[in-house]
């Protein structure tokens, strides 16, 4: 009889259960449906605004918006600022040094993380709790109490993996290197920015003051064919083509100034600070440039397969792809752990309605344990697999990257002796343009020529300042390309000045 009753009673329980679960159920389907609603564009036909945009807006028109902890760049406006000094503000400022610097601290951190498993891991649990219980027996019912405290420490040690430990850790140090030598790589790219930039930037000056000069020599042309016009010695179409020259002369003037504009902000960008900001910018000395013959193809190409940080870094890579093979390895082997626990226990049971009893002791455990996976669905198998897959890329993109580099140290070794090799050319051949000019001129002032000399002469003259200033640009610009091949740039004071893992 009490069975039915209780069976009964279950069975009213059941159904008083169910419709709490499925009213909960249902009110959370519901409150999903309005919370998932217009998370993304309702159609792909046209852009839309998606909830809380102008949040965002907002909050993009602060300028401290995850503002650098260091102080800005202030340019001193009477200061005129050299390349070495442009080096540095990058090297200080530029965005990329930080974030490279950051990865290299994160590389740090992983070493210490992956170094954690040599450590035993300490844990301590408390529990508490009670428990009531009833029985139907005949007639009676029967209940009865239970209270049960715990309080332990708990002590787990991996004491030996077959070196997995060892490859973790090996693994984690040689992505370390990589970072670090990527560090090194993001400021040799800066500072070859800056350099070429820099060129690129005097050039245009440069080149400002050529069309300058074509425009003085263009107003005295327009002159000499206005006096020979007034004389009776010239012609009208000439005085008009002279015109129409020095109009030219004005248009490329305006260009030229244009093209200053712009490669003084890509100047102040290659910095990393503000493209809005105004400096100073010293010349480049106007000399005869030599080259060093100390240090032949060879050398320099041995010294670049030794020395550059991408290629330190491949090797790094491939070191860490063999510590990931080995750590797929000790997979297979088991792993001895020392496990131990100590603590506290305290039971009281309420036996039927009577008093409580109980006992408190200490409770501990000591012991050896022993893990080895015998079948986990070929897990470790295809980890193997992938790892040596992982390294034979590795080797493989060593191998590419030291043919690159030899690659880009012969160009740039021939681009720099090429550039050298035309300097001694345009400078001759400005030498007979500013002479076939000044020869032209005269003999037009005198009646002894035509204007179509002097024109021809004039454009000639231009080309050949301009071939000389692209060329003393382009020797500077190989020179730094060559630096930058041979892994010259911005290199550390100390081969092993690298960065350390943080304290």
């Amino acid at each position: 009889m009490y069975s039915g009753v209780a069976h009964v009673s279950k069975v009213k329980f059941f159904f008083r259960q169910t419709r709490f679960f499925s009213a909960g159920f249902w009110l959370f389907f519901l409150s999903f449906i309005v919370l998932g609603k217009d998370v993304a564009p309702p159609s792909p036909d046209k852009s839309w605004s998606p909830p809380n945009l102008n949040q965002y807006e907002e909050a993009l028109t602060n300028k401290n918006l995850y503002a650098k902890t260091d102080a800005a760049f202030t340019a001193d406006p009477r200061k005129i600022y050299d390349l070495p000094e442009l080096i540095d503000i990058a090297e200080r400022s530029h965005p990329e040094t930080r974030i490279a610097w950051e990865q290299a601290r994160q590389a740090a951190g992983a070493v210490g993380l992956n170094q954690s498993a040599y450590y035993p891991y300490l844990a301590a649990s408390a529990a508490a709790g009670f428990q009531h219980g009833s029985a139907a027996f005949l007639t009676d019912v029967i209940s009865g109490n239970a209270a049960q405290e715990d309080a332990l420490l708990n002590l787990q040690w991996l004491l030996f993996d077959f070196g997995g430990r060892s490859a973790s850790v090996t693994a984690a140090k040689e992505k370390l290197m990589a970072a670090n030598m990527g560090f090194n790589a993001t400021h040799q790219l800066i500072v070859f920015a800056v350099t070429k930039n820099f060129y690129v930037f005097n050039t245009a000056r440069q080149k400002v003051a050529v069309m300058e000069s074509s425009l003085r020599a263009a107003k005295t042309v327009q002159d000499a064919a206005q006096a020979r016009l007034d004389n009776g010695l010239g012609t009208k179409p000439d005085e008009l083509q002279a015109e129409q020259q020095m109009a030219q002369a004005d248009y490329q003037l305006e260009s030229a100034r244009g093209d200053l504009s712009d490669a003084q902000v890509a100047l102040v960008e290659s910095l990393g600070i503000l493209p809005t900001t105004e400096l100073q910018v010293a010349d480049v000395p106007e000399k005869t440039l030599t080259a060093d013959d100390e240090n032949s193809l060879d050398d320099l190409i041995q010294r670049a397969l030794s020395q550059r940080p991408d290629l330190i870094a491949k090797l790094a890579q491939v070191r860490a792809s063999e510590a990931e093979v080995k750590k797929a390895r000790a997979d297979f082997y088991p792993k001895i752990s020392l496990e131990a626990s100590g603590g506290w226990s305290k039971l009281d049971i309420d036996g039927y309605n009577g008093p409580y009893v109980g006992n408190s002791k200490p409770a501990y455990s000591v012991g050896i344990g022993i893990d080895l996976p015998l079948f986990d669905g070929f897990l470790r198998a295809n980890k193997l697999r992938i790892a040596k897959s992982e390294l034979r890329a590795a080797e493989s993109e060593l191998t590419d990257s030291r043919d690159a580099v030899v690659r880009e140290v012969w160009k740039a070794y021939t681009d720099f002796k090429t550039a050298l090799h035309k300097q001694d050319s345009a400078e001759k051949l400005l030498t007979a343009a500013q002479n076939a000019f000044d020869a032209a001129l005269e003999s037009y002032r005198h009646g002894l020529g035509n204007y179509v000399d002097v024109a021809n002469a004039q454009r000639n003259l231009d080309a050949a300042r301009s071939v000389i200033v692209d060329t003393r640009s382009e020797i500077f610009t190989s020179s730094a390309a060559l630096a930058l091949s041979v892994g010259d740039l911005a290199k550390p004071d100390r081969p092993n000045n690298f960065i350390r893992q943080p304290k």
